[in-house]
């Protein structure tokens, strides 16, 4: 018997109030990036942490009611392990993004020179990307321990380097990093050079290498909800080309990150669409025909 695509969408969007915190962090996470725009100085500082925070709380949040908090763990220390790792290389050597350098005492305490609150974001800012990755590399669940493993990296590792396409153009706008090759980018981003993107999708290669392996190990719980992930994916997307096309003075970053994490999110609206134009038809008698 086949499954009801239709019923399967239910599931993934199904409400329980476990889900209540990551469903309110999220919400709280929308509502300050909103002020983002509208500040400036400490107060957008103090701000972008509490992005931050928030982000990284929803992502954990999300994933230890949905997929127990053992792969929770495991997520945040293999994103945020090696996002840590990757900038605290990069800035001392410029492998793998290339040359560069965080502003100092903006987003609170730092360790070799790169600010904590770096490697939150990497948690916070991967894990709706991972989750929608997932669901776009199987085709049919959201269940990752199902999914085509090869697919998904390679999904992952674009989805990573578009959403740096808002990120970084966003970042060094405000001043909070500077790169020592200004003219070595994409047209209209001319100051973050190619090498950065590059850095990304290696980066990002490793960890969903990692995450695939994590996946074996703690085989998920089988909940299939992913309405979180995929509303903060969503918002990212379509929020930050709103933003950076009206607010913010980045019509440039608003095609690139567009099209870019448009590579995952063009899909999956199409996906959405075509699950839901497939619900079961009911069974009606033809003109003319006998009732049984």
């Amino acid at each position: 018997m086949k499954a009801d695509p239709s019923a399967r969408l239910r599931d993934w969007f199904s409400v329980d109030p476990r889900r209540a915190i990551p469903a309110v962090t999220a919400l709280a996470l929308v509502l300050v990036q909103i002020a983002y725009p509208l500040s400036a100085g400490v107060t957008r500082d103090r701000i972008t942490v509490v992005v931050v925070v928030l982000s990284a709380a929803t992502a954990v949040a999300h994933a230890a009611t949905t997929r127990g908090l053992r792969w929770a763990c495991g997520f945040f220390v293999i994103v945020s392990g090696l996002g840590l790792t990757a900038e605290i290389v990069g800035t001392a050597t410029g492998f793998p993004f290339g040359s560069y350098a965080y502003a100092v005492d903006r987003l609170g305490p730092a360790l070799a020179d790169v600010p904590l609150a770096v490697p939150l974001a990497w948690t916070g800012g991967l894990y709706p990307i991972w989750v929608v990755a997932g669901i776009l590399a199987d085709g049919q669940r959201a269940d990752p321990s199902s999914v085509s493993n090869a697919r998904r990296v390679g999904l992952f590792a674009l989805g990573a380097v578009g959403w740096d396409l808002f990120l970084d153009p966003q970042m060094v706008a405000d001043g909070q990093w500077t790169w020592s090759v200004t003219d070595a980018g994409l047209p209209g981003l001319p100051e973050i050079p190619y090498t950065n993107y590059l850095g990304w999708a290696l980066v990002a290669v490793i960890m969903a290498v990692l995450l695939t392996l994590l996946d074996r190990l703690l085989a998920p719980p089988g909940d299939p909800s992913v309405a979180v992930p995929v509303a903060v994916f969503g918002w990212t997307w379509l929020g930050s080309t709103l933003a950076h096309a009206v607010f913010l003075g980045l019509p440039a970053s608003a095609i690139w990150g567009f099209a870019g994490l448009g590579l995952l999110g063009i899909p999956l609206f199409l996906r959405a669409t075509c699950v839901l134009s497939r619900r079961p038809r009911r069974d009606t008698p033809r003109f003319g025909a006998k009732k049984a």
